[in-house]
């Protein structure tokens, strides 16, 4: 659909993966990241898993984006943490931290049409829940200045003030009839997860909401729920996904289920509701499979496909459900597996790995946007310069330093984007 003479799309930029990728177990409230806490780490694996999941998508929608790892290990937070050896490992490990991986907690995005001044808007989230995380956003805006550079489609906007935490897209949805048409956007704050914190602030998704023009009409907030906090879903996308007029939802992912759904419905009527319930579903094994940290993706004969994790596929409970679901008539007509294991054993599935951003592809800085040659091209960097393996013992070496700098550096070369070393 075009707008103002350009045509609008959505673009999956997906995150490739750093070559510091390791479990040290940093994330408070993911399950998955404690559970491997102290394993042995793949990066060549776990990029290369990253790419062919790309790829899939290119050839299943024509278009497809990423982003680059952020600099690795990070100087400056070394040397504001005093780390001299002494202290604990997980302190130790922060500056290493391969998080950035996760684009769908890079930023949130507001596309052209639902903005006061029709252009798409990008705030970074600040992430500053966790420390290994809240040294991204600085990084992060200045690649997205570089991917998003042009100002009379975009805006990128510096991060919400770090006194109320914002974890971007995760906790962020969209409703719409089509992608380019005037959307509902939804915002899932936290107010409590009880022994895990709620990451994601009430006062930080306003304030983005603001930024970014949005219409009030048209602009839904909804309290995740603290059981499904409690019981890992640090963010609102490992409980719901919304894809066009369709919200793919756990039972039990906001505090108050029904009355979230009145709320959809008052500001978008034609909302399509496919429910995951418990007794079908149980949240925990939601949450250990990433059935909903899925891509939800509107396919180009208008038909949808979820992008699930394999670990959904070896899911009794969860499998027999999509069956049962694809044997009927809703929405939701393909159900995909992909292998990302090294991802979902720091606790990202598919839908962690990518930001979606509605904008004509033409607007976009043409490094960031994938093509067969380019994914070749990062395939080939990535098996000849990242680390095969990582062990607890090696963060913090020089040795591994080194490797990790140069196999980042080496990317950014291969994609001519060394700007960004």
């Amino acid at each position: 659909m075009q707008q103002n003479g350009t045509i609008l799309t959505e673009i999956n930029f997906d995150g490739i993966v750093g070559p510091s990728h390791n479990y040290a177990g940093l994330s408070l409230g993911n399950i998955a990241s404690a559970s491997h806490s102290g394993d042995p780490s793949y990066p060549r694996a776990a990029a290369l898993q990253g790419v062919a999941k790309m790829r899939g998508n290119l050839a299943r929608l024509g278009v497809q984006g990423f982003l680059l790892p952020l600099p690795r290990p990070n100087s400056a937070l070394a040397t504001a943490l005093a780390l001299n050896g002494s202290e604990p490992p997980q302190l130790r490990a922060a500056p290493w931290s391969a998080s950035s991986m996760w684009t769908a907690n890079a930023a949130t995005v507001s596309p052209a049409p639902d903005t006061d001044d029709g252009r798409c808007h990008l705030t970074p989230a600040n992430l500053v829940t966790m420390l290994h995380r809240a040294q991204e956003w600085p990084d992060t805006k200045r690649q997205l200045a570089i991917a998003f550079g042009d100002t009379r489609h975009f805006a990128v906007h510096d991060a919400v003030p770090p006194s109320f935490g914002d974890e971007g897209a995760a906790n962020h949805m969209r409703l719409c009839a089509s992608h380019a048409a005037p959307g509902v956007e939804v915002f899932i704050y936290g107010k409590t997860g009880g022994r895990f914190p709620a990451r994601q602030h009430e006062q930080a998704s306003h304030l983005v909401a603001r930024a970014h023009g949005l219409d009030p009409a048209r602009t839904v907030f909804i309290e995740q729920n603290p059981d499904a906090i409690a019981a890992g879903a640090f963010h609102n996308d490992v409980v719901a996904v919304a894809n066009g007029p369709v919200l793919f939802t756990h039972a039990e992912a906001f505090a108050d289920q029904q009355g979230a759904y009145v709320a959809l419905r008052a500001a978008f009527p034609a909302l399509e509701v496919v429910e995951v319930p418990s007794h079908a579903v149980t949240l925990a094994e939601a949450i250990r499979t990433y059935l909903f940290n899925a891509q939800l993706l509107t396919l180009p004969d208008g038909s949808m496909a979820l992008i699930v994790p394999e670990e959904c596929r070896d899911s009794p409970s969860v499998w027999g459900w999509v069956e049962t679901m694809l044997a009927g008539n809703g929405p939701i007509r393909q159900v995909i597996p992909v292998d990302v294991k090294q991802s979902m054993a720091n606790g990202g599935g598919p839908a962690c790995l990518r930001l979606r951003v509605m904008c004509d592809p033409a607007t976009v800085d043409p490094r960031f946007l994938l093509d067969e040659a380019k994914a070749d091209r990062i395939e080939r960097s990535i098996a000849a310069h990242y680390p095969e393996q990582i062990d607890p013992s090696d963060i913090g070496s020089e040795a591994l330093a080194n490797s990790v700098i140069a196999a980042r550096l080496a990317l950014l070369d291969a994609l001519n984007l060394a700007q960004l070393g």
